[in-house]
């Protein structure tokens, strides 16, 4: 059985974000108001109480409000010395009336500040927690904490080992579903625990010398499922949100669905080494006296206390560990190395669908898999580029701290659009006598394993019926550890007649963001090169360099090398002798198509987050880049070939920065 890891995190806010709003309905604002600082401690002292029944460590964080506070500074003291609670640091919970008279600010998003005022912020928080502790924290957190803001606090606050650093996908969804108010925009982050680059927080350390020194976590253990197609907020491991999404038995007052997401989350050991985490980071606001998310104060304590006696039950079977946030990290610098990759195997557990994701994540990329899609790739991250993304007041980036996409289908569609463009998706078409089937449209199933430090995704074969052809398609997609490389096997296991050939179009159709809007293409450029380059002497009295084409170099045994010294002549397509022959396409929104019979790779340039995403293939595929449209903004790499029965054709996709 695989080990399976619990953080329980309580924060005694004494402004609560909801609890301020109801409890103080009707009247002048008063952040000072006894009544609520009073209701908020009872809340927190009864959340205490909740997970030290059921046998649960507790790691509380600390709000700069609560630090003048004597009675949750006591709380916090005794629940140390009594249960082995780790007292921490939050830079949530700003506001109060000490801030509010420094700052003169309403702000209260550590991330959105100025850097200047974020390390006066810092300073002033963690000089008040050593003043009121006699030491400095092991860890901290907020909704999100910049690369900036990350290395900044482990500079000058070393002990600092742990960190709550990102919600999964709080993007434009969240926006959209607050009613255009929620202004903590940071989707596209892993949704398990990492250790996070020095230059952005998404992105997980490759290596050491990236490595910002602490261990991050995610605020939440959300539905990989659920919260991806719809508000994030109505799917997750804290109760809150089950209640707040009305996912409970409005009869019985019983939560399934918060057990089966728990449970779900036990089942990712299988995918990850024996290893599985989950976390529930909850503040007072969602537990008031007056109710909250249409449910009534004895439904919000009832939802705690079972979700509290459901983690304790797992710990005396046996089935949990619960660790505080710096027994984690020590935990996870032990359990995991750099390239080793978070990967999730995900089902439908809420509509009583048989849709089923697959997650990967490592320092390279961040990859979703639909399987109701034919395996196709419908989210992709480019986590190579490491690319530096500062936030807040004086960047150019105040609030949107997403990581851009390359394929997004919630934002930049993906294979079912309206419309006569195409959306972002990386998928194949089977074509046969003028006839085209795209695999989005073939539902499967899909099936992990491991070889060595490759993770396989083995899909069910799925039947392709064309006029007067059957033709039933396996796919398998590896992951190759370490190297930002997916590799993609297409094998025909049978076809209705031994005869027939069909054509395999393997395409990936991509753009740049982190919203729903299209951002300026015209810096990137699209590449089909051909073969190696010939030995000089052969070029003598020839300028044609297709007849003096060396051996296949797109297979598999070269996928992994480093191009970088290459000399390209700078010219759109070239067969003059001085290099392979190399086709370009500067992006002006004009259609534009090239393609080249035995391509050796098809790429793009995206010079605004310093990507570069390639193609190769198996030999004997004719490789083909595509220009899009002002009303279609997105390009296109793929691969054609034509296979028969029992054949198997491979394609690698890779990710890379780009100088």
């Amino acid at each position: 059985m695989g080990e399976f890891i619990l953080n329980v995190i309580h924060r005694p806010e004494m402004v609560p974000e909801y609890s301020a709003t109801v409890t103080g309905h009707g009247k002048e604002e008063d952040i000072g108001d006894k009544k609520l600082l009073t209701e908020s401690l009872d809340i927190f002292k009864t959340q205490q109480r909740l997970a030290h029944e059921n046998g649960l460590k507790v790691t509380i964080h600390m709000t700069y409000a609560s630090l003048f506070n004597e009675e949750a500074v006591r709380i916090a003291k005794h629940d140390h010395e009594a249960y082995g609670d780790e007292i921490a640091l939050s830079l949530l919970g700003l506001p109060c009336e000490q801030f509010r008279e420094k700052y003169k600010t309403k702000d209260f998003c550590i991330w959105m500040f100025s850097m200047e005022d974020k390390k006066t912020i810092v300073d002033d928080v963690f000089g008040k927690f050593y003043e009121t502790f006699g030491f400095y924290p092991e860890s901290t957190g907020s909704y999100y904490m910049d690369a900036e803001l990350t290395n900044y606090i482990k500079e000058a606050y070393p002990s600092v080992k742990c960190a709550i650093a990102t919600c999964w996908e709080e993007g434009p969804k969240a926006y959209h579903t607050c009613n255009n108010s929620w202004y903590t925009l940071f989707d596209g982050g892993p949704w398990a625990p990492w250790i996070p680059s020095r230059q952005n927080t998404h992105a997980p350390a490759a290596d050491e010398s990236e490595d910002s020194g602490i261990v991050a976590i995610p605020h939440l253990s959300r539905d990989l499922l659920a919260c991806y197609d719809g508000n994030g907020s109505n799917f997750g491991t804290h109760p809150q949100n089950v209640l707040r999404g009305m996912i409970y038995d409005s009869k019985t007052w019983e939560f399934p669905y918060l057990y089966n997401l728990i449970d779900q989350y036990r089942a990712q050991e299988k995918y990850n080494n024996g290893y599985a985490y989950n976390m529930m980071f909850v503040g007072p606001g969602w537990m008031n006296k007056m109710g909250r998310w249409e449910a009534p104060y004895e439904l919000l304590l009832k939802s705690y206390s079972d979700g509290c006696k459901y983690y304790g039950d797992l710990k005396k079977e046996g089935k949990l560990l619960d660790m505080t946030m710096s027994e984690f990290a020590d935990y996870y610098r032990k359990k995991k190395t750099y390239t080793e990759p978070e990967c999730a195997l995900w089902r439908d557990i809420l509509y009583g669908s048989d849709k089923q994701l697959f997650w990967y994540t490592d320092p390279y990329m961040r990859v979703g898999v639909n399987m109701d899609q034919g395996g196709a790739i419908f989210d992709l991250r480019p986590y190579a580029a490491k690319l530096k993304w500062e936030v807040g007041i004086g960047t150019k980036h105040v609030q949107d701290a997403s990581y851009p996409v390359l394929i997004q289908e919630k934002y930049r569609a993906g294979y079912f659009t309206h419309y006569a463009g195409e959306g972002t998706i990386r998928s194949a078409k089977i074509c046969y006598k003028g006839e085209e089937v795209d695999l989005c449209l073939c539902r499967t199933k899909a099936h992990f394993s491991q070889e060595g430090s490759t993770r396989v995704l083995t899909l069910d074969p799925v039947e392709i019926e064309f006029y007067d052809l059957t033709v039933k398609l396996r796919t398998r997609m590896y992951f190759e550890e370490g190297t930002g490389t997916i590799r993609f096997a297409r094998e025909i296991l049978e076809m209705s007649r031994l005869d027939a050939q069909v054509e395999i179009n393997e395409y990936m159709v991509a753009c740049y963001g982190t919203t729903e809007y299209p951002e300026d293409m015209s810096r990137i450029v699209l590449r089909c090169e051909g073969k190696e380059e010939p030995t000089r002497e052969s070029y003598a009295g020839n300028g044609d360099l297709q007849d003096h084409a060396v051996g296949n170099h797109a297979g598999g045994d070269h996928v992994g090398e480093d191009h970088a010294g290459e000399r390209l002549c700078p010219v759109l397509s070239r067969t003059d002798g001085c290099g392979p022959e190399v086709k370009e396409i500067s992006y002006e929104y004009k259609c534009r198509e090239e393609s080249m019979a035995d391509a050796k790779e098809v790429s793009a340039v995206i010079p605004a987050i310093e990507t570069k995403v390639s193609m190769r293939a198996s030999g004997g595929a004719a490789g083909y880049i595509r220009e899009g449209y002002a009303f279609s903004p997105m390009f296109t790499l793929g691969y054609k070939k034509i296979v028969s029965d029992k054949e198997v054709f491979e394609t690698w996709l890779r990710l890379e920065k780009a100088d």
